[in-house]
């Protein structure tokens, strides 16, 4: 079978040699491994990314997401069994804007011919970069996190049946249906996003972080990012910032600041404590709700959690965001790495 490549980011299409065999062993999941499953292998990085591509692909293609869930992918350093996925990669999806360097790195380095995207490279111009305390624009590498904001989770789903349809022209009406459908579901969570937002006092729309995962999702909401704990550098923060972001959230009126399971922080707790706001630890920026295979386990559910918990603790009605269904274009078949 002969296959384009195409030339990352997304632009001309050339013709691919026929890969060879797939790799082998009981960890990799790219190409038949004998079981005379010749589909496309898909390899993806941050599981937001697997959960869109599983809706986008369906069961066209094998997806194997190589970033465990709960990682922080701005480090995570890809293990040898990664490598041997990457080298069986028929297409590689990662969101790119420095976001897992590492990961790109090592797919550049093995995975051949293989088409190579990196998603927010595409979705977002340099003019709309983002960039705040924990990816300042001295160091040159913009806000990566496009996913938490569902608007632009349509470019994901978009540039993914684009490149599949590209790669796969047999399947290219699949994909843009499937796409199409991801877009209402996208729709229907913007719409219960904005009715729940809308009840928060206007006083309240205020975010503290640990991580800087928001700054896109405020721009397209309205809201205000105050501040964010952690530094460009992930350690943890210098006592003069401490101090400084301590009285900016006293002199905001901020009433609650929220701390990530992927970057649990005592520091933060200790921002909270010494500002007078509430501290709430359980906001998600990459790490699905659930197990793999679970009803809540995709990015859907991940927007619903993260934005209810939001609402709900800065004054807000989530019901909304509570009574919207959890639905996706098919059944997810992708391998998450816990």
């Amino acid at each position: 079978m002969t296959r384009p490549r195409l030339l990352a980011p997304l632009a001309l299409l050339l013709p691919l040699a026929l890969l060879a065999g797939a790799c082998g062993g009981d960890d990799d999941a790219a190409g038949s491994d004998g079981d005379g499953d010749d589909r496309l292998v898909v390899v993806t990085t941050v599981s937001p990314i697997t959960s869109i591509a599983a809706d986008v692909i369906g069961d066209l293609a094998r997806i194997q997401g190589v970033v465990p869930e709960g990682t922080n992918s701005h480090t995570f350093e890809p293990s040898p069994s990664v490598s041997e996925v990457l080298e069986g990669a028929d297409v590689v999806f990662a969101n790119g804007l420095q976001l897992e360097e590492p990961t790109l790195a090592l797919a550049r380095d093995v995975a051949g011919d293989a088409t190579i995207v990196e998603l927010g490279d595409l979705i977002v111009s340099p003019d709309d970069y983002l960039y705040d305390f924990s990816f300042p624009e001295d160091e040159g590498k913009p806000n990566p996190h496009l996913w938490t904001d569902p608007t632009l989770a349509k470019g994901y789903a978009r540039y993914i049946a684009d490149t599949m349809s590209e790669v796969d022209p047999d399947n290219a009406a699949t994909y843009e249906a499937n796409r199409a459908e991801f877009d209402g579901i996208v729709d229907e969570l913007d719409a219960a996003l904005r009715t729940a937002l809308d009840t928060v006092p206007e006083d309240n729309r205020k975010l503290v972080t640990y991580h800087d995962a928001y700054a896109y999702w405020a721009r397209t909401y309205g809201w205000t990012v105050v501040g964010a704990v952690q530094p460009e550098d992930f350690g943890d923060p210098s006592p003069r910032a401490v101090a400084d972001l301590v009285d900016q959230i006293r002199a905001e009126g901020v009433p609650a600041v929220f701390g990530s399971e992927v970057f649990p922080s005592p520091v933060l707790e200790t921002i909270a404590e010494e500002a007078g706001a509430e501290y709430v630890a359980d906001l998600r920026d990459d790490d699905l709700p659930g197990e793999p295979g679970d009803e809540d386990h995709s990015w859907l559910a991940l927007m619903r959690s993260n934005y209810a918990t939001i609402v709900e603790v800065l004054g807000g009605d989530p019901e909304a965001l509570e009574q919207l269904e959890l639905r996706r274009v098919g059944p997810d078949t992708a391998d998450y790495p816990q």
